[in-house]
């Protein structure tokens, strides 16, 4: 069984977790740029944190075999932070990296004004890049934020087609597939979805332009649970083939409209920067 994980934050997890992802068949990740618990203090901060994302993670990554590509953005909660907003104006030059598979996490997290802007503008720059776009949907009163991101989506140059709705669940999913956009589920313990739900899920709407992660951080979370979701799919009756479309061809379908994406992974380097990921080894 081949994985890929569209969407988990390996910033905030350890080498153990690689190493059981790739035991669990979890061959390929992207990692969405996104707010890391504490509020950042200038938009400088962002800059260590997008290099880390192009650099460290896919060294980390590829010591365990699985190809790792992110995505960059200025997220939706800091949007709201006029300390962070000036990242939007050093976003292009990140954008032109050959790991940037996608804009993002952009979207909303409480509707406001800023978020209106920062999602507009990013939208537009994912257009004028090339690149598709995923987009976080609120936590709160979604059916309403996920009304709001699609009028948005709509008003903007970037074709509904190129970008991936995530963070959906019952109350979402039908007006998120009405929209032509793509499906993203992230299964994430007590405050998002899990295996069971997802398969009913599967089972209503179907696997096409569905796509399953994680979304593992620093809070209450498996880097397994996309593994859990194809194991939960077989024993309900779905075939392989299916788990192979939702769990790996579809992730591949949507961050390969960036055409950037490269999943074969060369030997890896020992060192990154003249550091290796054994703590005082050589």
């Amino acid at each position: 069984m081949r994985i890929f994980d569209p969407h988990i934050h390996m910033t905030s997890r350890t080498t153990d977790d690689y190493q059981a992802m790739y035991a669990a068949g979890i061959r390929a990740l992207v990692e969405p740029s996104f707010w890391l618990g504490q509020p950042r203090t200038s938009s400088a901060s962002f800059f260590d944190y997008f290099d880390a994302l192009l650099g460290w993670e896919p060294f980390r990554a590829a010591q365990y075999g699985i190809a790792h590509h992110c995505t960059i953005a200025l997220n939706p909660k800091e949007a709201n932070d006029p300390r962070c907003t000036p990242v939007l104006a050093a976003l292009p030059r990140y954008l032109e990296k050959d790991s940037v598979v996608a804009v993002g996490e952009i979207g909303y997290d409480s509707m406001t004004p800023a978020e209106d802007t920062a999602l507009a503008a990013q939208l537009q720059l994912a257009a004028d890049h090339g690149l598709p776009a995923l987009v976080h949907t609120p936590h709160r009163d979604k059916l309403a934020g996920l009304h709001r991101t699609v009028d948005v989506i709509r008003e903007s140059a970037l074709p509904t087609e190129r970008v991936l709705l995530d963070h959906l669940n019952e109350t979402t999913v039908k007006h998120a597939t009405d929209s032509g956009c793509w499906l993203g589920f992230s299964i994430y313990p007590d405050t998002k979805m899990d295996e069971d739900r997802m398969v009913a899920i599967l089972k209503t709407y179907g696997t096409e332009k569905v796509l399953v992660n994680s979304a593992a951080d620093w809070g209450k979370s498996d880097p397994l649970k996309t593994r859990k979701v194809a194991d939960a799919m077989l024993a309900a009756g779905f075939t392989e083939d299916d788990v192979d479309l939702v769990l790996w061809r579809n992730p591949v379908a949507f961050y390969g409209l960036s055409g950037r994406l490269q999943l074969d992974i060369a030997e890896p380097e020992s060192l990154h920067e003249g550091n290796s990921i054994l703590r005082g080894g050589e």
